[in-house]
């Protein structure tokens, strides 16, 4: 995988550039929807690249590893063939859902026995077989195994995490090496920077990262319950460590303001699950702030969703119809707020890139950010 850098902005750390995989180019600033189980939940793969413009989602590999698992996905030649995607793919570790998800849990020097969410079964993770899974998924992105701590961890705490996210990062960069790509194509294992939010942990993260010479690293462990300052300041004091010629991935980030503030400060990829979660509940995301499309106020409003935004959705249907669809149980609600969310999200990197290139992307941050944290009424 390579990366260009084809712009930077003179006011701040933002730039945008291009990816470029064994299954297309990747357009940074990008946001990746997610697809945990080989689908973006509601959305066929025909309308993520027509309407949403998604040029990359990512699958997450404890879902996929669980169902329908490693066997059948080896068959099908890879999630890309399994699930009829052919744009790039990347995969989380599945950590993240290990700590998180699974019930008694055991973590040892080795890596981690669980049971799981589904049947109880036992399982256990390591730094080897973690690598080896991603490797018979076939995604053209993967990450290293680590823990992800409580955002609540205390330095004691943090610090013997980081050791050991270490060590099995540097067990992940050897399982790499010594073996192949299973479909014919490279795959690039990105170094995950934990630290919680100890900036001495987070630095000695990211310096032990870089050593693994990696095609690019990602940010873990924020948006996990601190305060956004607190989670900007982390990106900023990784900001002078993390080479400028690789990409920089905030994993699970998080709410378009959130995303330009850290576009802002040197952030090239996210991906968080908001806008199919929120889309389902009826809460939309538009240029002009957020819409709970389930209120009373628009049941005669028959003017678009967001008439600056993306327009596929919003030159079809109406406040007015959406609600009515919510209001009467029709899936179809749901599906089109989760479209209308996603093709948001690629709108506004998209339109962050072209800000970049001109020039004017801080001016125009500015501006959004106070738009976006505000609530829409059919009044303004």
């Amino acid at each position: 995988m390579i990366y260009q850098c084809l712009s930077a902005d003179t006011q701040s750390a933002a730039r945008c550039g291009i990816l470029h995989t064994a299954h297309g180019d990747i357009h940074t600033p990008v946001f990746m929807p997610v697809g945990t189980v080989g689908s973006v939940k509601g959305i066929f793969h025909r309308d993520l690249k027509q309407d949403v413009k998604a040029e990359i989602i990512l699958g997450n590999t404890y879902h996929l590893y669980l169902r329908p698992g490693v066997e059948i996905l080896r068959q099908a030649g890879g999630l890309h063939k399994f699930s009829s995607w052919d744009g790039p793919l990347l995969t989380d570790s599945g950590g993240y859902q290990v700590f998180s998800l699974a019930e008694n849990r055991k973590l040892t020097p080795g890596g981690c026995t669980f049971r799981s969410h589904i049947d109880g079964s036992k399982h256990t993770f390591t730094p080897e077989n973690v690598v080896d899974i991603q490797r018979a998924i076939g995604a053209d992105i993967i990450m290293a195994f680590d823990e992800c701590p409580p955002g609540t961890a205390d330095h004691a705490y943090a610090e013997k995490s980081l050791r050991l996210t270490q060590q099995w990062l540097e067990r992940c960069v050897e399982r790499m090496r010594t073996t192949e790509p299973l479909y014919g194509y490279e795959q690039s294992l990105f170094p995950i920077v934990q630290g919680c939010t100890y900036k001495d942990l987070r630095l000695q993260a990211a310096e032990h990262a870089v050593k693994m010479e990696a095609d690019g690293y990602a940010i873990g462990g924020l948006a996990v319950g601190e305060p956004a300052e607190v989670m900007y300041e982390m990106i900023e004091t990784l900001h002078p460590v993390m080479p400028t010629d690789r990409p920089r991935y905030l994993m699970g980030v998080g709410t378009p303001v959130n995303i330009l503030e850290a576009i802002a400060r040197g952030v090239d990829m996210f991906d968080c699950v908001m806008p199919t979660r929120n889309g389902r509940t009826g809460m939309l995301f538009t240029s002009e702030g957020m819409i709970n499309i389930k209120n009373r106020q628009w049941i005669n409003d028959f003017s678009p969703i967001d008439p600056a935004g993306p327009a596929f959705v919003d030159n079809t249907y109406s406040k007015a119809y959406l609600r009515h669809l919510f209001i009467s149980g029709e899936m179809l609600g749901p599906v089109i707020a989760s479209l209308h969310n996603l093709a948001f999200y690629l709108w506004l990197v998209q339109t962050a890139r072209e800000k970049i290139t001109e020039g004017n992307f801080t001016p125009w941050k500015n501006t959004m950010v106070k738009k976006l944290n505000r609530r829409v009424n059919n009044e303004q």
